[in-house]
């Protein structure tokens, strides 16, 4: 099903028959149908509704260049249009952000949030990662120059997508020119401040071999989410949620349907 949302096509899927609610929020860069098996395991007793956010899946890219913020926007008319709030959330990676931004202004939208591998606290700079950007900075300030010159024809922009491949992440060289914008806004997007302010119950889930999303995120959630409980999938990776299916959905069904009357 689609309906239009802030200028967006917006694909979302609607299943189970249950009195309780639960939204699905999947990660950048993948769609709704990678956490079907969450949503099966669970639409027995709960209705059920998959996202297919912004730019991902079948829905349609944003108008301009969009910040967590207009993602959340987003989201928030397609569950009011849909009659679906409260709720409550299941949230991978960029889901996270989208959930932390609308539970810490408004506690009323949701019930209980699990939020697995999730994104919000700005990664520390290693040294090698710092050199990394020296680099690049260094070089793309040499392509600007060059473009200037206006004496290279179009080579400069061949020589800022090569170094775009080689020193930008997987995430952001595989994204078009335009949607790269978005995803720089993104990642530089620091919620660690608004952890505090949510009030729901919530669940962390986190593999302790996440490279994306390390552990230490949850660890640090935990500790400024006010009731809050960690629980640490051992040799999963940011896709623990996939990983240790059974698991995890065993998880949800006990923090969302069996403890939650």
């Amino acid at each position: 099903m689609n309906m239009q949302i802030s200028g967006v096509d917006m694909h979302y899927e609607l299943y189970g028959n249950g009195e309780k609610r639960v939204v699905l929020l999947h990660g950048w860069g993948c769609s709704g149908d990678l956490m079907k098996s969450v949503g099966q395991s669970l639409m027995q007793d709960m209705t059920v509704l998959a996202v297919d956010f912004p730019a991902h899946g079948k829905s349609s890219q944003p108008p301009e260049p969009w910040g967590v913020p207009e993602f959340a926007a987003c989201l928030k008319e397609l569950l009011v249009k849909l009659d679906f709030l409260p709720c409550s959330v299941i949230a991978h990676s960029f889901g996270g952000r989208v959930t932390i931004e609308l539970a810490s202004v408004d506690e009323t939208l949701f019930e209980r949030l699990i939020l697995t591998g999730a994104a919000g606290i700005r990664k520390q700079a290693d040294g090698k990662s710092s050199r990394k950007t020296t680099t690049y900075k260094k070089l793309k300030s040499l392509v600007e120059f060059a473009r200037k010159c206006r004496i290279f024809g179009n080579l400069p922009d061949k020589w800022q997508e090569a170094l775009i491949q080689k020193y930008g992440s997987k995430d952001y060289a595989a994204l078009s020119p335009e949607m790269r914008k978005t995803f720089v806004k993104v990642v530089n997007y620091d919620q660690s401040e608004k952890l505090a302010a949510i009030r729901n119950s919530t669940l962390l889930v986190w593999g302790d071999k996440d490279s994306e999303t390390p552990l230490w995120m949850g660890q640090q959630m935990e500790k400024d989410i006010p009731d809050s409980a960690l629980i640490v999938l051992n040799g999963g990776t940011h896709f623990a949620y996939l990983e240790h299916a059974a698991r995890f959905n065993a998880i949800a069904r006990s923090f969302l349907v069996e403890t939650n009357g």
